[in-house]
């Protein structure tokens, strides 16, 4: 064995806290080819490392990402007798496993597809289908609740780039905010892509507004945080996931938010599994940890129904998860119990958690 090797190989204790749980074997479907297999990568050795780490069995499951695929997907989920099958970047093919999966009793875990309309679907047939993504609408709920929290007393703006992204997250927010009551006292849409956004920081202060959503990319926030800089115009600015992207080609100002998802590699937990991966030359982004933390979810939930004389499905609808981005566990509607999104504020080069407020 090399040293990577009992690097991985010691993982189990520290994530699950124990070893003693049976091997399992779980199906891992991702897209090998196309467009999305630098996606379908990063799932794939996460998965890699957990089931090492586990001890346990992948079966690598190609996803073409059309529903013609979803009977195939599901054959070969059976055919491997995978208890549990992970992955799933694609909401085709999902669309057609999923009957396929309820018929064989095996539960299909999602580190990506957030349509609300499968889930409505899943529930109304009792699929065996439990989501890891966020759900549509909990980054407007989060953004909304969090500006009621922390800018309930402030002058609010709310502007954004007019993309179907930027417009309907903002409009959301919008409502939500009237509904606990707050109300802008500035709202528009801006051009994205432009060098320069002086003028749009000039009608926000002229307006009043100091503290300012921004429905848009990370590099038209980074320009109306420097533009806002330039003209001594105090301006708290906050966005959304789409901030989780490149620090170019403007660099971003120190101070601003974003309600996005955490960066897992970062996180004082995941370190062992962080580290033993970059020492197999695995650099733990993306999808990689959630991978990684679906194989912990399905190795425990088939160990707990073993238990329990049950089934892996009973387990994932009650029972928390230890994993190595945090617990797991959900709800009734088998969306995550908790929010993935957080408030995070950028400084040094990073989003960080943000620092308390001095009294």
């Amino acid at each position: 064995m090399t040293i990577r090797d009992f690097l991985l190989a010691g993982l189990v204790a520290t994530t699950l806290g124990c070893t003693s749980a049976s091997a399992a074997v779980i199906g891992v479907v991702a897209p090998r080819t196309g467009p999305y297999a630098a996606l379908g990568s990063q799932i794939l050795e996460g998965a890699r490392a957990a089931a090492q780490a586990l001890g346990d069995k992948v079966v690598e499951i190609d996803e073409s990402c059309e529903e013609s695929g979803g009977l195939a997907v599901a054959k070969a989920i059976a055919d491997a007798k995978a208890g549990v099958a992970v992955g799933f970047l694609c909401v085709e093919t999902l669309t057609t496993a999923l009957p396929a999966l309820k018929a064989q009793g095996i539960p299909a875990i999602t580190v990506s597809v957030r349509s609300k309309i499968l889930m409505e679907d899943a529930s109304r047939n009792a699929w065996p289908f439990f989501r890891m993504a966020p759900v549509e609408g909990a980054e407007a709920d989060k953004v909304a609740a969090t500006m009621l929290d922390i800018w309930k007393a402030e002058p609010i703006g709310l502007i954004d780039d007019g993309t179907i992204y930027g417009r309907e997250l903002t409009a959301e927010i919008r409502q939500k905010l009237a509904d606990g009551g707050l109300t802008p006292v500035f709202t528009d849409i801006f051009r994205p892509g432009q060098e320069q956004q002086v003028a749009l920081v000039r009608r926000l202060a002229k307006a009043g507004a100091t503290h300012v959503f921004v429905g848009g990319d990370r590099t038209d926030v980074s320009i109306i945080a420097r533009d806002a800089a330039a003209e001594n115009i105090a301006l708290t600015l906050m966005a959304g996931d789409a901030m989780r992207a490149a620090n170019r080609p403007v660099p971003l100002r120190d101070g601003v938010l974003a309600v996005a998802l955490p960066d897992y590699a970062a996180l004082a937990g995941a370190a062992p599994v962080t580290n033993a991966m970059r020492a197999r030359n695995v650099e733990p982004e993306g999808y990689v940890l959630p991978a990684y933390a679906a194989v912990e979810v399905a190795h425990q939930a088939l160990a707990n129904g073993a238990k329990s004389n049950s089934s892996a499905v009973s387990s994932l609808g009650a029972d928390v998860f230890t994993t190595v981005i945090g617990p797991i566990g959900f709800d009734p509607g088998h969306e995550l119990k908790q929010n993935p999104f957080t408030l995070l504020e950028w400084q040094a080069n990073s989003f960080t958690l943000p620092r308390p407020a001095t009294e």
